[in-house]
């Protein structure tokens, strides 16, 4: 989406990044949210990723094809017991790219060859850019060396991307990647998911311009985390 936004806009990818980078950090400071101690962007990471991705390919986990890397998930014996779901019933509900050098249709990208008007780096598989699952693994090893207690994130990203992220810490390390799963629900606009797509996007910033913060911060704590939560100016006031 960055480097569509970059097109569109007709700007360098760093110009993009810096702008949504500051206005996170802009609302997080009007919700009185504390900084984590750690904020790692994945450019700075990409020759650790391209280190992670060949120890993969060494042990058999992985495999290059025309320029593209992929991750065999069948390597894997318990790939998809975070979401409780076998493999071919995880991929038909799954948005999987068609990819004809795949050995296996739920293999997914590691590494991909580069294509005109995108970012780039040199690899042993020639010039491309990382996939967005390999981030999170490489920069979570590194900062928090190897298994950590606590991931999130929502409903959304069990699968793929955090089944996609198990199974290449667990090959790289034998280990688990976390010892706790938390995901949580969406945030509904008069009870439908609140998308771009569907024209009822809401920004912090938007709402911050109509009511106070603690307000906002009291909504999303009246309701367990895992449960979808439904937005309106009633239940606001």
């Amino acid at each position: 989406k960055i480097i569509a936004q970059a097109i569109q806009e007709g700007k360098k990818i760093d110009e993009i990044s810096k702008k949504y980078i500051k206005a996170f950090f802009d609302d997080i400071k009007k919700l009185e949210i504390q900084k984590g101690t750690h904020h790692p962007k994945a450019t700075e990471y990409v020759q650790q990723m391209i280190d992670a991705i060949k120890k993969m390919v060494d042990k058999g986990f992985a495999y290059e094809k025309n320029g593209d890397v992929f991750f065999a998930v069948k390597k894997i014996k318990n790939y998809g017991a975070l979401s409780g779901k076998n493999i071919d019933e995880l991929m038909s509900g799954a948005r999987v790219e068609e990819n004809t050098e795949k050995q296996f249709f739920g293999d997914f990208v590691l590494w991909k060859k580069a294509k005109p008007g995108e970012p780039k780096w040199k690899s042993p598989w020639g010039e491309g850019r990382p996939g967005w699952h390999t981030e999170c693994v490489v920069m979570s090893q590194d900062l928090l060396k190897g298994t950590f207690d606590i991931h999130a994130g929502g409903n959304d990203l069990i699968f793929p991307h955090h089944e996609n992220e198990i199974a290449q810490a667990e090959a790289l390390t034998g280990e688990p990647l976390a010892n706790y799963w938390m995901h949580n629900g969406f945030v509904n606009i008069d009870g439908e998911k609140m998308s771009k797509s569907l024209g009822n996007f809401k920004t912090v910033r938007d709402i911050l311009g109509h009511y106070p913060a603690e307000a906002i911060r009291h909504f999303y704590l009246a309701k367990h985390y895992r449960s979808p939560i439904d937005f309106s100016p009633e239940t606001i006031k």
